[in-house]
């Protein structure tokens, strides 16, 4: 339980940072801000300084930054409706760039007791699969798979399992880049503690890099990458149908998912002599960097009332602007985010009924 409370203010921390990103970038490009709310919902607590009221509302996941002409037309100079296009962007993009900034700064933070870096590389063959003359040979590290990079230890197997029959391997050799095209590596599958796993026939070896200070800045920022990567697998899996709205994760599941993260942090950390909380909490802030890098991309989706939505009639009402000299209605806008406001809301309700069902059966 314990976990579980922190991860909710974890993750109500992540979307606090979000809100405060519009919050700083509207105020040093002279937007007004009206209110400036941590949490949602009844109002607990508010002070006014300037313009702007500054609130602590009861449900500890969220906020908001409700600037002047947001959603509306305004006279107001101040207001957000009045500011040229490029700082409406500025303003719209700050949310995600504050939550993939705190993503680095957690993953950077988890590097610093790390003494170095391991990357994949073959090892040798496992015996049974006949792939002793593939083309890859014990040594090899993997560069890429199938055109994707191999930038952490876990992208080896994340590749593998998803490629085919025939893979494509740009591999290091004895200090060399090698091409491997169409290699035959036929899988087995196998069902593990964590899934559906495909077996290749190959040993995974690694090579170690000295855990020096540009190399935890160069293998944080490839982190980084890999988690928005792995939101733009997961995008596409949804798309084509691989998987289903049943598969999708909401807060429940995701302070669940988090709670687990703590407990088998704690677990692994007493077994090798070290402090359970202490383990319990850099697990859950691994985590949490993969949360703030998914809220990130996530919300620079084209999607009606997200980011990524507004950023798009940002773009819509530039275009119209330029071939009919007159400006869109922002009611219609307004409209249309409604309309996306409300069926992620009615999302958010599936999302959780089905985490609810999964946790308890």
């Amino acid at each position: 339980m314990l976990y579980i409370l922190i991860a909710i203010v974890v993750f109500g921390i992540l979307i606090a940072l979000h809100e405060f990103g519009h919050f700083l970038t509207a105020k040093l490009l002279g937007v007004r801000v009206n209110e400036f709310a941590i949490g949602m919902g009844p109002l607990l607590w508010s002070t006014e300084k300037g313009e702007t009221q500054y609130s602590l509302r009861a449900i500890p996941i969220g906020g908001f930054c409700a600037m002047e002409g947001e959603d509306e037309a305004s006279d107001d100079p101040g207001s957000f409706y009045n500011k040229p296009g490029w700082k409406k962007f500025l303003i719209l993009v700050a949310g995600s760039a504050m939550n993939f900034l705190t993503g680095l700064v957690i993953l950077f933070l988890l590097s610093i007791p790390a003494t170095g870096y391991q990357l994949p590389k073959v090892s040798g063959y496992l015996e049974g699969y006949g792939v002793e003359d593939c083309g890859l040979l014990p040594g090899d590290r993997f560069l890429k798979i199938d055109g994707h990079g191999v930038w952490i230890y876990g992208d080896a197997k994340f590749l593998l399992d998803r490629a085919g029959d025939t893979v494509d391997f740009v591999v290091e050799r004895d200090g060399a880049r090698v091409v491997l095209e169409d290699l035959s590596l036929p899988f087995q599958t196998r069902e593990t503690a964590q899934g559906i796993t495909r077996l290749r026939g190959l040993q995974m070896g690694s090579v170690v890099l000295p855990a020096t200070v540009p190399t935890r800045l160069t293998m944080t920022a490839l982190q980084a990458a890999d988690m928005v990567r792995m939101v733009g697998f997961s995008l596409g899996d949804l798309f084509r149908g691989a998987v289903g709205l049943q598969d999708m994760s909401g807060v429940i599941g995701i302070m669940d998912v988090m709670g687990q993260a703590g407990e088998e942090g704690a677990q692994a950390a007493a077994q090798s002599g070290g402090s359970p909380f202490l383990g319990a909490i850099m697990s859950i802030l691994n985590l949490s960097a993969f949360i703030a890098v998914n809220l990130a991309v996530m919300n620079l989706l084209p999607i009606p009332a997200l980011d990524g939505g507004r950023i798009f009639f940002l773009l819509v009402n530039w275009l119209f602007t330029l071939v009919t000299h007159r400006r869109l209605d922002p009611k219609y806008e307004g409209y249309i985010h409604m309309a996306g406001f409300l069926f992620l809301l009615l999302l958010m309700v599936v999302v959780a009924f089905n985490d609810v069902v999964r946790i308890f059966t």
